[in-house]
């Protein structure tokens, strides 16, 4: 078999699974224990033709596949994949660029271009700030802290890049009592380490008490100061007063930095961008792809007010780079990884094939949904345990143990997925509706396979 049978092969059976999606479970069938043994064994001491290796490899994985790209998966704040966002990646693959610079890939850094200026404004951000390409919201975290240690530490007079950590100032960190616990990782990877926050109590929906907002950040020490706020709480979808807080900060000199993982796409609605209002305010912005927006995985955006600051926080230089150190940031000043996919040709699908009218009635549909899920599981007699206004729904369905029981219930019945969390000391069922394929039928099964769940637990 020839590239061109195996490729077409291969996009045929990725083509039957994704169209199963509506009608298929949304559980796998088989746990990885199971799945070891179809992909396990020793190594082959010689190699196996491509084709059977494909087979192989679809024979071995179809049981283990959970259909989180189908239109009834909750859980974790999943999006799907849009069709020519999919197809994109498709090619992506196919072409195999490396857009470092534009000596490796123009096209890969002229997709990153125009896609970051279609993002800053539906998002609502300074059309002169940067945007870095990365792997999720982790990596986005990590890049827009490693540009504000950078700044926070120059402005008290210390080169970290140089110099290290050893003997600087001390960085404070403030940051709200239900922040994501990315931003925890990020503060231990940059050697900031989690001590270095001070922690601002939380509302009743999650966001951050602006009055001890103030309390925190006058209690001092003194010095360098990262304030990290949040829109979209992983729990309750709630969005911290941005404009308030962001304007605290500003009084005692703090980087301001926004975790807005799926929340931020709310300033691409209308409807919804009051949620968000003053993140323009803001220094740097973490935000992914592959939830709202429905890219395939992996796709977050790491995006800088300060594009001195992000591309001293990130780049660096060597005799063979060629086509880097220019006055235009290249795709590879502004991430961590010098190697890594060309996510923008999937993002610019994506947005041409959405539109901005598009994005925002994705949005607002995904909200409308979730207050669906809730109205209809309240009409059950289930308790909703936040303030809904975005796309998030705590559900409470008893003490935790019959909680937890109707969660495992749901999962293995396999009409829908969604996920549990612990929020103020008690469980809930934690729905996340971010599928751009979900419509108001799957959210109507869902709630009743939820529903049935219930009454046999």
């Amino acid at each position: 078999m020839d590239l061109r049978s195996l490729l077409q092969r291969a996009a045929t059976v990725a083509s039957d699974y994704r169209e199963s999606l509506p009608d298929r479970p949304v559980q796998a069938p088989a746990d990885v224990d199971a799945l070891l043994e179809r992909f396990g064994g020793p190594l082959p001491r010689t190699g196996t033709p491509p084709e059977q290796v494909v087979e192989e490899l679809v024979a071995a994985a179809q049981a283990g596949l959970m259909s989180t790209a189908g239109p009834r998966y909750f859980g974790f704040v999943v999006g799907g994949a849009l069709p020519a966002a999919t197809a994109a990646d498709v090619l992506a693959v196919g072409w195999e660029q490396a857009p470092f610079n534009d000596a490796l890939s123009p096209a890969g850094v002229a997709a990153e271009r125009v896609t970051s200026s279609w993002l800053l404004a539906l998002l609502g951000l300074p059309d002169t700030a940067t945007v870095g390409f990365v792997t999720g919201g982790q990596a986005a975290n990590t890049v827009g802290l490693a540009a504000a240690r950078h700044q926070v530490l120059r402005t008290a007079g210390w080169d970290v890049e140089r110099d290290g950590l050893h003997g600087a100032p001390r960085v404070r960190v403030v940051a709200g009592a239900e922040r994501h616990a990315t931003i925890d990782r990020s503060l231990r990877l940059l050697g900031l380490g989690s001590a270095a926050i001070r922690e601002v109590a939380a509302g009743p929906n999650g966001v951050i008490d602006v009055g001890d907002l103030r309390r925190v950040l006058a209690a001092g020490p003194a010095g360098p100061t990262v304030l990290c706020l949040q829109a979209g709480n992983v729990n309750t979808g709630a969005c911290d007063d941005l404009r308030a807080a962001v304007s605290i900060g500003r009084e005692h000199g703090a980087w301001v930095h926004v975790d807005g993982a799926f929340g931020l796409w709310a300033a691409a609605a209308p409807a919804r961008a009051h949620l968000v209002a003053g993140v323009e305010l803001a220094d740097s912005w973490a935000v992914d792809g592959h939830k709202w927006l429905n890219v395939p995985y992996d796709c977050g955006f790491a995006i800088c007010a300060h594009p001195d600051v992000h591309v001293a926080a990130m780049n660096y230089t060597a005799s063979y780079l060629t086509g880097s150190g220019g006055p235009v940031p290249m795709p590879g000043d502004l991430v961590p990884e010098s190697s890594r996919r060309a996510r923008g040709f999937a993002v610019w699908a994506a947005l041409r094939e959405l539109g901005a009218e598009g994005v925002a009635e994705l949005v607002e549909r995904c909200c409308r949904l979730a207050r669906r899920f809730a109205e209809g599981l309240a009409a059950g007699g289930l308790e909703i345990a936040n303030d809904v206004v975005l796309n998030q729904v705590l559900v409470g369905i008893g003490d935790d143990a019959r909680t937890d029981a109707v969660l495992a219930a749901v999962q293995r019945e396999g009409t829908c997925w969604m996920g549990g969390t612990t929020w103020r000391g008690r469980r809930y069922m934690r729905i996340a509706v971010s599928n751009a394929a979900t419509t108001e039928a799957d959210v109507d099964r869902s709630v009743t396979a939820v529903l049935r769940a219930v009454e046999l637990v």
